[in-house]
């Protein structure tokens, strides 16, 4: 059996939207088991959010990541998962790079306490966030072929004459 190289490069998206999806699952699972105001001291150590905001954050971001993972490796609603995975993790690694530039010894937070900030954290995030482009812009490639596709059959009479 022969692949071509689309079949391919779908087979490659799908394993790494369970792997981020896993990443993500896990992430939240961490965060969840512990009290949430050890991650909130994580959030406010970045010190680019007020109190309320940091508490909020806190409290509802594990169950996002819960469910962007779960979307993930489900592989439903590819486009909202994987652009809201992307967006996330492009969130965490400017604040991460911020982080490190300014010379803050924090936890990165990624998953539960004692993880600090560190050029190993960011490689990891920053692989994450290139696959989540990756995996982001096969989501939207795929369907824009489909769209087309379906558009095109539409288009045709039903019957020939």
């Amino acid at each position: 059996m022969t692949y071509s190289r689309s079949n391919i490069l779908r087979i490659g998206a799908r394993v790494l939207s369970i792997v981020l999806g896993a990443i993500f699952a896990y992430a939240a699972y961490v965060k969840l088991k512990d009290p949430w105001a050890l991650f909130a001291m994580n959030i406010e150590s970045y010190k680019v959010l007020p109190l309320w905001a940091v508490k909020l954050v806190a409290r509802a971001l594990p169950w996002a990541e819960m469910a962007i993972g779960i979307l993930l490796i489900a592989g439903i609603l590819r486009r909202i998962s994987t652009t809201a995975a992307l967006l996330l993790l492009a969130v965490f690694f400017g604040l991460m790079v911020r982080a490190y530039a300014k010379g803050m010894e924090i936890n990165c937070g990624c998953f539960g306490p004692g993880e600090a900030i560190s050029w190993k954290t960011l490689l990891r995030d920053g692989s994450m966030l290139a696959g989540a482009i990756f995996v982001t812009a096969m989501s939207f490639l795929r369907g824009g072929k489909r769209a087309a596709a379906d558009a095109s059959v539409a288009a045709e009479p039903a019957y020939r004459a």
